[in-house]
């Protein structure tokens, strides 16, 4: 990990120094630490369903999660008049869940049946706003009773000379560690030993403005996982009659690619688009496409309705409860991982007024946005979220 994170970091000091000695420092700006932006989104997530994964592929998959995320922007120039941004972000989520209590078959009974999850995470962006170049590194970890995951990162754009278009790269290492606590009959005794899982992406993007209506956007990413890809409390039930815990290979290649295109119509409304295609070696192909329209009822406040279709094929080691064989090298019963198709739809409302949310100057937006997911397999949720802003 050290020999990764001075790699990274002696890219990003190589990388500043180069365009940093083309900087015209005539201009002065006020090199004071300034808050930019603060935002808190709080959200509520419920589903149900009937293809628990903890139990084969049956029973109960009803689960409830409260999730916050407080989200604090500062920027400062340097005397090279680089703009220098920094976030900060902390997020708690706790859930309830039948579907992991069920780990040890005694429901509403065990540690499994509730957990809460904390992650904070932290930004560093320096932008040459005379040459277009932003470089940037990032640091993240997230705790959960049977999870643990630490991640970093570097990013670097370019803009071209007149502003409509820009080149984005950026890389990406999870470091994570599951504990293995397997369902309560294939427990064997003492404390169970946690498997390391590593993921490692690299990202693309091209954005574009065609017009003063017009922008398009095209990503393409590609994703090495290694280690312990499975979920050790995921059951899987044989043809006869045997339970074991979900097996998957280790190691797996990912790779989506999509395009963004936003439409500006008139003063009042924007139109955005995406469509993502993605490919694995694990046999896993999804289409997906999202379209929403931004609509300016008031000055200050809008709606925005949404809609967002999506369909895969499953995997090539996944069967429903019963179905597997002993004989099979690699085995899930994971609805996530089967054949199915989804829709999400639902809107969003925006309120900010010039003079700030109940005349306060520095709240200055609300938005609030409800959707509901249903899944061929007979999944369905719902999740509202709550954004306000400061400024």
């Amino acid at each position: 990990m050290k020999k990764i994170c001075l790699v990274v970091v002696g890219i990003y000091i190589g990388i500043l120094g180069a365009f940093s000695q083309t900087v015209d420092t005539t201009a002065y700006k006020n090199r004071k630490l300034k808050l930019e932006e603060i935002n808190l989104v709080s959200s509520y997530y419920t589903q149900n369903g009937n293809n628990s994964s903890v139990l084969g592929g049956s029973g109960s998959e009803k689960l409830n999660d409260f999730s916050n995320v407080l989200d604090v922007k500062f920027t400062k120039y340097d005397k090279h008049n680089r703009k220098h941004g920094f976030t900060v972000d902390v997020g708690i989520d706790h859930y309830s869940s039948a579907s992991s209590d069920q780990v040890d078959l005694k429901a509403n009974s065990s540690a499994s049946s509730a957990d809460t999850r904390i992650y904070p995470s932290l930004s560093w962006n320096v932008e040459n706003e005379k040459t277009g170049k932003t470089v940037g590194l990032n640091i993240s970890t997230s705790t959960e009773y049977d999870y643990k995951s630490v991640g970093f990162g570097a990013n670097f754009s370019q803009k071209s000379k007149d502003k409509n278009r820009e080149f984005g790269v950026r890389a990406q290492v999870y470091l994570d560690k599951v504990l293995m606590i397997l369902p309560i009959e294939l427990r064997t005794g003492g404390r169970p030993p946690a498997r390391a899982r590593n993921s490692y992406s690299a990202s693309f993007s091209l954005a574009q403005v065609i017009n003063k209506r017009l922008q398009v956007l095209f990503i393409a990413d590609i994703v090495k996982q290694d280690g312990f890809l499975s979920l050790p409390f995921h059951r899987v039930k044989f043809t006869n009659g045997n339970v074991r815990s979900e097996l998957l290979p280790s190691s797996r290649l990912k790779i989506p690619v999509g395009a963004r295109l936003n439409y500006f119509l008139g003063d009042k409304i924007i139109l955005r688009s995406f469509y993502r295609f993605y490919y694995d070696d694990w046999g896993l192909i999804s289409n997906s496409i999202d379209v929403e329209a931004s609509y300016k009822l008031t000055p200050f406040f809008s709606i925005t309705p949404f809609y967002r279709f999506y369909q895969q094929s499953g995997v090539d080691y996944f069967a429903a409860i019963n179905q597997h064989k002993t004989t099979e090298q690699y085995y899930t019963s994971n609805y996530d991982l089967s054949k199915f198709y989804s829709n999400f739809f639902g809107a969003g409302f925006r309120y900010a007024p010039a003079k700030g949310v109940l005349g306060i100057r520095h709240f200055h937006k609300v938005e609030v946005r409800y959707g509901h997911y249903s899944r061929s397999t007979g999944l369905n949720s719902d999740i509202i979220s709550l954004n306000l802003g400061i400024k």
